[in-house]
């Protein structure tokens, strides 16, 4: 295949949040085109109306309708649940060709699980996206198998910059980069109780602790990405020599704030590859 992504006809198989928001994406972005686009689930008819009226695609849960969409297809994005995979990926099989481009957003689950559960050396683009593609400022991280040329990686790379960054890395590397960007907004936002609990049980309203919490995060993230200046660096700047910031950074050390971070990143990871490995285990095509 040797095709731009604005002449690249993309079906997702899946309709969930992250398939809109790539949908959102590659539209707003202008770098697709609506009726370039195909969904497709199993059964939900209201989920495909929607993106049908809201995005002026085309969406179906026919088996016919499909199977035309899915041969048809320049590019293939797998948006399925992973207790789905080893089922959807069996009727997938006879449907997919190597002149296609293969995407996985399923977390976990390896290039080489794909190759042998669809019994193909297609190319294939493994991506970590994260929620935050959903109102375009998403980071994705993304490796290749060998099958993958050129024009396949600047599509699929071109198809995640319309949700935010993209950093390539060796395939050994996305569990971690999961356990960072993956997980990482949900350790934002229990951050982001704490600070809020800790204000309203110090007297603030819950609209005031809410909004002074929300704008320090914000501010924060721009300064290290207006400044480029590393976070270490930036923390010391404003935390002066027995001052009310080195007590309070004191504390979170006492609280080993920073190992906490550290396991929570490892172990999120790990448990990426455990559900990866998980998937069809049972397979008897997995297995072979």
């Amino acid at each position: 295949m040797s095709t731009t992504l604005s002449q690249a006809k993309i079906a997702f198989v899946g309709a969930g949040s992250m398939a809109e928001a790539i949908i959102r994406g590659l539209i707003e972005q202008q770098v697709a085109q609506p009726h370039h686009l195909y969904v497709m689930n199993h059964s939900d008819q209201n989920r495909l109306a929607y993106l049908c009226s809201e995005y002026g695609l085309h969406a179906t849960s026919d088996s016919v309708i499909k199977e035309s969409y899915l041969r048809e297809a320049d590019v293939v994005v797998l948006c399925m649940k992973p207790k789905d995979v080893v089922t959807a990926f069996a009727e997938l099989q006879p449907l997919l060709n190597e002149q296609q481009l293969l995407i996985s957003v399923i977390a976990g689950l390896s290039i080489a699980k794909i190759e042998t559960l669809l019994q193909s050396q297609m190319p294939i683009a493994r991506t970590m996206p994260n929620t935050s593609s959903t109102i375009g400022l998403g980071a994705t991280g993304m490796s290749f198998s060998l099958a993958a040329n050129e024009n396949n990686k600047q599509l699929a790379t071109q198809m995640f910059e319309a949700v935010g960054i993209v950093t390539i890395v060796e395939e050994d590397k996305l569990e971690i980069v999961t356990g960072v960007s993956g997980s990482g907004p949900a350790y934002i936002y229990y951050f982001m109780e704490a600070m809020i609990k800790a204000a309203v049980g110090g007297g603030l309203t819950e609209e005031d602790a809410r909004e002074l919490t929300l704008q320090t995060v914000l501010g924060a993230a721009h300064m290290v990405q207006r400044t480029q200046e590393d976070p270490a660096e930036l923390r010391r700047k404003v935390t002066s020599p027995n001052g009310a910031t080195q007590a309070a950074i004191e504390a979170l050390d006492r609280y080993h704030f920073s190992e906490a971070i550290l396991q929570a990143v490892h172990s999120s990871a790990n448990r990426s590859k455990e559900m990866g490995e998980q998937i069809g285990a049972s397979s008897p095509v997995a297995k072979s």
